[in-house]
């Protein structure tokens, strides 16, 4: 299985694109692993929220491929416990799936198009974050699964 972190947007601070790719480094001794990240859309203020989150959900749907099970990061989504988050990524692994996809969205969230395509929805959080901070988080929660499915001295309970 491969997993694919899917974003919407670059991240304007260096040091918190140094500590999510610390994690995407990591992740590449578990498993295969891609942090991939569609650009800003231009000329946005001219458009509405409704009409933005469209765009972006256009350029979300065309990095999706049929066999993919989605999950986006939403704030509406299922909270889990970061055991219960590793349980998940075991299921997904053993269930013969090809390709994982977290998605996180851009300032407004996500299309209509694009709920309908999920598989699922996961919060991080009541709180709200940046979709840069979020990054580093999701990023962070995968590699901390992974090494509680191997039983490694990184998350205590």
């Amino acid at each position: 299985m491969k997993i694919t972190l899917l974003a919407i947007g670059k991240t304007d601070d260096s040091r918190i694109d140094q500590l999510t790719q610390m994690y995407v480094d990591r992740l590449k001794h578990y498993i295969n692993f891609e942090l991939q990240i569609i650009p800003d859309l231009k000329k946005t203020k001219n458009l509405s929220e409704e009409q933005q989150k469209n765009e972006e959900g256009k350029l979300i749907l065309n990095k999706l491929e049929k066999s993919d099970f989605i999950t986006l990061l939403d704030e509406k989504g299922k909270k889990l416990s970061s055991m219960q988050f590793a349980e998940l990524i075991n299921k997904r692994s053993v269930s013969g799936l090809k390709r994982l996809v977290f998605i996180i969205g851009g300032p407004y969230g996500f299309s209509a198009d694009v709920y309908q395509r999920a598989n699922s929805k996961l919060s991080l959080s009541d709180m709200t974050f940046s979709h840069q901070m979020v990054r580093l988080f999701a990023t962070e929660q995968i590699y901390r699964a992974f090494t509680i499915l191997r039983n490694e001295p990184y998350h205590h309970e």
